[in-house]
């Protein structure tokens, strides 16, 4: 059987021309429209009736489930699914998870009972129950932030690796050689993905791993307050903390100045993400930032593309190069002077 993926081919035009053509919408030259038509002719293609009844029976709603709605990360990531949901008439339902994942399973049966016409979903842990669920009720899908293994479905993320690369290398630049990770949970493969970084660089520089300055909590500020109390027990002490991300750097923080450590002065900090105005502190941090808001308008467009069937049949993976932004809470360790 013929699909539009074999009708585009064959015309030489995008999948999304041949829609165009089949629903008569949006302006097609009449050339074009020919050729398009000839190659369904040609190939017998018959459009699905079912497929094409349901996708003008939409809610015009989508769902974003996030795991953590305070953090200015997943904030900035919402406004931007907002925009290009807004952009072209949809409405957003909003879900928090609190990175649970029974949580994330009661959302996502009350949203199938809504029928929302397609979710964007950052899975609180690396599991495909919740993307096998929603495919086995063909509702689109959009990973965003982290990717599932063994998951066949578009996804958008920044590059936690590189960022977490370029963060390791800028601290062994200064000298830096016990660096302690404050990180996510493990089952999570943005976490994982920043050890693999952290491992690289260190590599890198011919620095071994110390297994006991790796550390792996919640994306808290708790998890950041514990990770660090840990980290200033082990002996020798780490001269630096590389926190998996900006809620964790806030509790780290916290923690290192309950315990009467300052910094820069004798411990450096760096994250990954960064801080609101309003949670910034003094020194600044020295962070890696993703591009949040153009993150989430990506994810919004590969999903509506999905509704309109004007996406390509294999999924997408898009990922967004991070950039490093250096402030004032890393320096050289106290006893090295460059």
């Amino acid at each position: 059987m013929s699909t539009i993926s074999d009708v585009a081919k064959l015309a030489g035009v995008s999948t999304m021309t041949v829609s165009r053509v089949i629903n008569n919408s949006g302006y097609i030259g009449q050339a074009t429209r020919e050729r398009v038509e000839r190659a369904i002719a040609q190939l017998d293609y018959v459009p699905n009736a079912l497929a094409r009844g349901l996708r003008f029976k939409q809610t015009k709603t989508i769902a974003l489930i996030i795991t953590d709605i305070t953090n200015p990360f997943f904030t900035t990531v919402a406004r931007g699914v907002e925009d290009a949901a807004n952009e072209q008439g949809f409405s957003v339902i909003f879900c928090n998870t609190d990175e649970s994942e029974s949580e994330e399973s009661e959302y996502l049966n009350m949203l199938l009972q809504k029928q929302v016409d397609g979710i964007l979903l950052v899975p609180a842990r690396s599991s495909s129950e919740s993307i096998s669920l929603l495919q086995s009720r063909s509702v689109p899908t959009v990973l965003l932030d982290r990717r599932v293994p063994g998951v066949r479905a578009d996804s958008v993320l920044g590059d936690s690796e590189d960022g977490a690369y370029q963060l390791m290398r800028y601290l062994l630049d200064q000298g830096h050689r016990r660096i302690a990770v404050l990180n996510g949970p493990r089952a999570v493969s943005t976490a994982a993905d920043r050890v693999v970084g952290y491992r690289r660089a260190m590599a890198e520089f011919g620095v071994p791993v110390d297994e006991s300055l790796i550390f792996y909590d919640s994306f808290s500020q708790a998890g950041g307050d514990r990770m660090a109390r840990q980290a200033l027990e082990v002996t020798p002490r780490p001269t630096a903390l590389f926190a998996g991300n900006n809620f964790i750097a806030v509790g780290a923080f916290g923690a290192l100045r309950a315990a009467g450590v300052r910094v820069p002065e004798e411990m450096s900090l760096v994250a990954f993400d960064d801080l609101a105005v309003p949670l910034a502190m003094d020194p600044f941090l020295t962070v890696v930032a993703q591009p949040a808001y153009e993150m989430g308008r990506r994810a919004t467009e590969l999903l509506l593309d999905r509704l309109a069937e004007e996406a390509p049949d294999e999924p997408r993976e898009i990922v967004f190069p991070v950039s490093l932004v250096v402030r004032r809470s890393s320096t050289p360790p106290p006893h090295l002077e460059l």
